[in-house]
């Protein structure tokens, strides 16, 4: 059975801060909807869901974020997760120039939790908090260009 990624769904407080970010890095919005009713109901498994939701696609096309604002049942605030701890944690996105990336990430508040690290002179890489305390990785692959 052949099978493909889809998407990565990520609920947020803020839809429209959540797009200017991730579009400012480069992705790019391909829709936004309001959804409830039954099938929303039967296919989240949420009572009464009614949810803003935008999805976002990478340059290359190959990649999706879908971003989930609930507006019902009320969106649940927990503690931002850590790298170490089990479940899905990061967003990792290829950036051209991570300096870039990560002055771009600045005005929205988003810094990185250490610094930028290097892996065998491949990789420049560093993880960040970004709009509802999402964890992103930014990575620049040293031996393109």
């Amino acid at each position: 059975m052949p099978i493909t990624l889809e998407n990565v769904g990520i609920t947020v407080r803020d839809i429209d801060a959540t797009i200017e970010f991730f579009t400012d890095l480069g992705l790019t919005l391909v829709g936004r909807d309001t959804i409830s009713g039954d099938w929303a109901d039967t296919a989240v498994g949420l009572d009464g869901n009614h949810a803003k939701i935008a999805v976002l696609t990478t340059p290359d096309g190959h990649g999706q974020i879908e971003l989930f604002e609930y507006l019902h049942p009320d969106a649940i605030e927990t503690q931002p997760t850590l790298p170490n701890e089990i479940g899905m944690h990061r967003v990792a996105l290829s950036v051209d120039d991570i300096d870039v990336a990560l002055e771009i990430a600045a005005k929205h508040g988003c810094f990185p939790l250490r610094g930028v690290a290097t892996y065998q002179d491949v990789y420049k890489l560093t993880y960040l908090r970004g709009p509802s305390g999402i964890l992103v990785m930014l990575a620049q692959d040293l031996t393109k260009g």
